[in-house]
């Protein structure tokens, strides 16, 4: 039957509607993304933390194995997934390490905005639907730690990728009724991930497979009971197979990083200075309230369609409160809970460890969760706009100005965040411990993009210390100076081997001291990342946050075989506490956590490793040598001996 005059003309309004949403969001996809990247590219940098991760990855080069030195094995590196990433892109383009992280941090980010946004697109029904505009995704670009991290050299654009495409495969199978099993076990397997992409994350990848696991299965041959334990094994097979290799080649649950940071420690007050000490600068609470009200009336006033125009029912309904339940949980208003809930749920875990010491890093994943379920905000033109009807609902006129109302907010906070500077002390770190990374290592280098290892060569005392380790061959153990032209070196006993018998680095800045001196330099800092005995010392009550342990130099004296005596110790040593190290190092607690680290890799000490792993993560010793040999109930050499 031909279509009348009013057909025709609803239907080319209709068609120009389509027409016209899909090009706002695809070019709303390609400017958020070419934004973030040019951002990114902008402030492009690595940090000092990041060069620490090509360390162990110059180490898996060279055959040496997941380490950070040689003949130790040290997990320093807090995300597995991020390490090996870039070991096989550095082993299949054979690049230079610096331009291969650099490049994968700068897709992944990128890649972490188109996700989110596509998934988002999908919750409020797809460009069919409505004029879906670019609001949250503008909120995270627009933060300026968002694009410091963008080729940061950290794991944080993998964190965010992994966020953004669990998002997106959560909200497509939550608007299918019978999922294809190769989707459906991608999702699981992504969702198992989890552990390793970030330890904390692992919370995110829990609740996701508990919600797969509780849900309706798809309808298969298997029973519901033997497709749940595929999940479990699916999602279990990387993760525990790689737990229990950590536990016996590493001798920890979980990295070395944990330990030394103290990770299940509590410092609620300075947790909350560093929340505001992000929120606070760029108002971040204004576009999340705006957020907030504008995804609330989008969804009170426009229920949400699938891709397919079409709202799915289940074949049947369910039958008891059980039933309901798990039905309810396949479904996208539980995937938003639990993204939403997740970001919560790890602000307050940051909260409670005290935050970081890089200003924003550690509260970029939960941001970018609270905002995936308004990526995009969908506006619903009323009707009569582009042709058609002139009734539309009044209500739905509203629900067009608030949301409207709501992105012309959001893009104008965005304009004034990104262009707003929170800390301003540059080469200065205030009492409250953060630090702007980025302009810190700027202004402390020269450089305005310090990329390469040979940038930081720039930091002070860098270029000293290549030049020492160069002017004694036979060896020795560095120790930084007040001057930043030398260092102090505590020589090896005699007789020297052929070819010197080594150099023992003790600096804070592991990554730039690390890449500036060959593999065979050993490199350790006294808060403990990559050095055991630092890691299980007492966290300092009031050391700075990320930074609240240190080790006497003492003990690394003993530690690296170093002559322990005047005058060949720095002037500023004490024989007195060097002797009294060498006696508390040799605790049999001691003896055994260092040995889970240094021993021979054989099938006993795996076993071995494996057995006591929780023991060695809680294992403590006090950093003052005396109060060391008291708790180990051994005898000070230094005290006469009782009569």
């Amino acid at each position: 039957m031909p279509l009348g005059g009013a057909g025709r003309r609803a239907g080319e309004a209709g068609g120009r509607y389509s027409l016209l949403s899909r090009a706002i969001f695809i070019g709303g996809i390609t400017l958020t993304a070419t934004l973030f990247a040019a951002g990114g590219w902008q402030r492009r940098w690595i940090a000092d933390d990041g060069l620490i991760v090509l360390r162990t990855v110059r180490n898996l080069l060279a055959g040496n194995g997941p380490v950070f030195n040689v003949g130790e094995r040290v997990e320093a590196n807090t995300s597995t997934a991020w390490t090996y990433i870039v070991w096989f892109f550095s082993w299949l383009t054979q690049g230079r390490l610096e331009y291969v992280v650099l490049a994968i941090a700068l897709v992944l980010s990128v890649l972490a905005i188109v996700f989110a946004m596509l998934g988002a697109a999908r919750l409020w029904g797809g460009t069919g639907s409505a004029l879906l505009l670019p609001a949250g995704a503008l909120v995270y670009i627009a933060v300026p730690p968002a694009r410091d991290y963008v080729t940061s050299g950290l794991e944080t654009s993998l964190v965010i990728c992994w966020l953004g495409v669990l998002w997106w495969w959560l909200i497509r199978w939550s608007q299918t009724e019978n999922p294809r099993l190769p989707g459906y076990f991608g999702l699981v397997f992504c969702a198992g991930l989890a552990p390793l992409i970030r330890p904390e994350m692992t919370l995110v990848g829990a609740l996701a497979l508990i919600m797969l696991f509780c849900a309706p299965v798809p309808r298969t041959r298997l029973g519901p009971i033997f497709f749940r334990v595929a999940i479990v094994a699916v999602a279990g097979l990387v993760p525990i197979a790689y737990q229990v290799w950590r536990m016996g080649y590493y001798g920890l649950p979980y990295p070395n990083t944990a330990v030394a940071k103290d990770a299940g420690g509590a410092k609620w007050e300075q947790g909350f200075v560093y929340l505001w000490n992000f929120i606070g600068p760029y108002w971040l609470l204004v576009p999340l309230v705006l957020l907030a009200v504008g995804g609330t009336v989008a969804v009170r006033y426009g229920r949400p369609e699938t891709p397919t125009g079409k709202h799915s029912e289940p074949d049947t309904a369910p039958r008891n409160r059980i039933q309901r339940a798990s039905a309810a949980l396949h479904s996208p208003a539980a995937v938003v809970l639990l993204m939403v809930g997740s970001g919560l749920l790890l602000a307050v875990y940051q909260i409670r460890v005290g935050g970081d010491f890089m200003h924003g890093r550690v509260l970029l994943p939960q941001l970018f969760c609270l905002l995936l379920p308004v990526a995009v905000l969908p506006l619903r033109i009323p009707e009569g706009f582009l042709g058609g009807s002139a009734h539309g609902s009044r209500r739905l006129d509203w629900a067009f100005v608030v949301v409207l109302g709501v992105f012309l907010g959001t893009a104008g906070w965005a304009l004034f965040a990104a262009n707003t500077t929170a800390i301003t002390s540059g080469t200065k770190i205030s009492s409250t411990g953060i630090v702007d990374e980025r302009v810190y290592y700027v202004l402390n280098t020269g450089h305005d993009h310090p990329i390469r290892a040979e940038d930081y060569l720039d930091y002070p005392r860098m270029r000293a210390m290549v030049r020492d380790i160069a002017d004694t061959p036979n060896g020795g153990l560095l120790l930084n100076s007040p001057s930043f032209m030398f260092w102090y070196i505590a020589p090896p006993p005699e007789p020297i081997p052929a070819g010197g018998a080594g150099h023992t680095v003790f600096f804070l800045n592991l990554g730039m001291t690390s890449m500036n001196v060959p593999l065979d330099v050993r490199v350790i800092d006294q808060m403990g990342l990559a050095y055991p005995l630092a890691a299980h010392t007492e966290r300092l009550v009031d050391g700075r946050i990320g930074h609240d342990k240190n080790l006497y130099p003492d003990w690394v004296v003993v530690d690296a075989g170093m002559v322990d005596q005047k005058p060949w110790l720095p002037w500023f040593m004490d024989d007195k506490w060097v002797t009294q190290a060498r006696t508390a190092l040799s605790c049999p607690q001691t003896q055994d956590l260092l040995a889970s680290s240094r021993a021979p890799l054989t099938l006993d000490r795996f076993r071995h490793n494996i057995q006591q792993a929780l023991e060695f993560a809680s294992y403590r010793i006090d950093r003052v040598p005396k109060y060391e040999i008291e708790r180990c109930d051994l005898v000070d050499p230094t005290q006469p001996a009782p009569r």
